[in-house]
């Protein structure tokens, strides 16, 4: 008799084990919100990349040269020959180098999440950036008003009469500056969030 018992425990035995173990696999709210929160962001930053070097190298490649058939001079326009533009110039161009570098730490953040020294770097320089990039944009502002509407009170007249294409093409970089600007915006804030979820 107690040989078939052991001969009973033997087959339930090896019937337990021959049944394979199922895995039940969990995913937990937390860890998918913190991959979306740090997914977001590389998506600003990616878009950021585009405003800030397509702003630069719009307004770095402006020129436009006209003959002015009142004095017959050809008179020429560029970038360079105001400082604001060249500061703006330098301004997106020195955030766009940024924003192409922290592209691999932000893609690290989506992968850990549980990084938090790098999240608070990238923090502080973001914000720096954001303050380069608003700068240069707002004097950039000014010197495209004036270009466009002159000044009576200084006898300052329009320029973009005679430049045309000069004008447009500053204006559209400034449209693409300020679009980074607020892309730089929802990156620190999605950043903020970020850090407090830690």
């Amino acid at each position: 008799i107690k040989k078939m018992e052991e001969a009973k425990q033997i087959e339930v035995g090896e019937t337990s084990s021959s049944t394979p173990s199922r895995k039940v696999i969990t995913l937990e709210p937390k860890l998918v919100i913190k991959k979306g929160i740090s997914t977001l962001g590389f998506v600003f930053r990616l878009f950021a990349v585009f405003g800030t070097i397509g702003s630069a190298l719009a307004m770095g490649t402006t020129q436009e040269s006209v003959v002015s058939l009142t004095q017959l001079v050809l008179l020429k326009a560029k970038y360079s020959d105001l400082p604001t533009l060249m500061f703006f110039v330098v301004a997106n161009a020195v955030a766009g180098g940024y924003l192409v570098l922290s592209l691999p730490v932000s893609i690290f953040h989506i992968i850990s999440t549980k990084a938090k020294t790098s999240r608070i770097i990238l923090l502080a320089i973001d914000t720096v950036m954001l303050a380069l990039v608003s700068c240069g944009a707002s004097a950039a502002t000014a010197t495209v008003y004036l270009a466009h509407e002159g000044n009576t009170t200084a006898n300052w007249p329009p320029i973009c009469q005679q430049f045309d294409g000069f004008c447009e093409r500053i204006s559209g970089s400034l449209i693409g500056s300020f679009c980074a600007v607020i892309l730089l915006m929802l990156v620190v804030i999605n950043s903020g969030i970020s850090l407090s979820r830690h």
